[in-house]
């Protein structure tokens, strides 16, 4: 996989979706740190135990737009139906330095 940061992003939501820890574990870095409305600064133990298992209560989700900012920081927006049939969307800001994702920051954005 390239090192492009849009490529690392897309790739750990595809992980994400079909639950392959071991191949999304590859993808961030030791010193990562995630925060959500839900949680302020986890590390990359915390997201694995905590986020990374919840995508059973996806009914679909689909990537709107992975739009680089800069070298690092790409922005996803996102929606999703859980499996009660409500719809949301998202936005992620997430660092990617060298390859490995440093940051992800969760904007949540309500019922769609």
């Amino acid at each position: 996989m390239s090192g492009n940061p849009a490529s690392v992003v897309e790739a750990a939501f595809r992980y994400y979706r079909s639950q392959d820890r071991d191949a999304a574990f590859a993808l961030y870095a030791d010193d990562f740190s995630f925060t959500s409305p839900q949680d302020d600064h986890i590390d990359k133990t915390a997201f694995f135990e905590r986020c990374f298992p919840t995508a059973d209560r996806f009914k679909d989700h689909r990537l709107l737009h992975v739009t680089p900012a800069d070298d690092e920081l790409v922005l996803v927006h996102y929606e999703y139906e859980l499996t009660t049939g409500d719809r949301h969307r998202n936005v992620e800001a997430i660092t990617v330095r060298d390859g490995l994702i440093q940051e992800v920051q969760v904007f949540f954005g309500g019922k769609v």
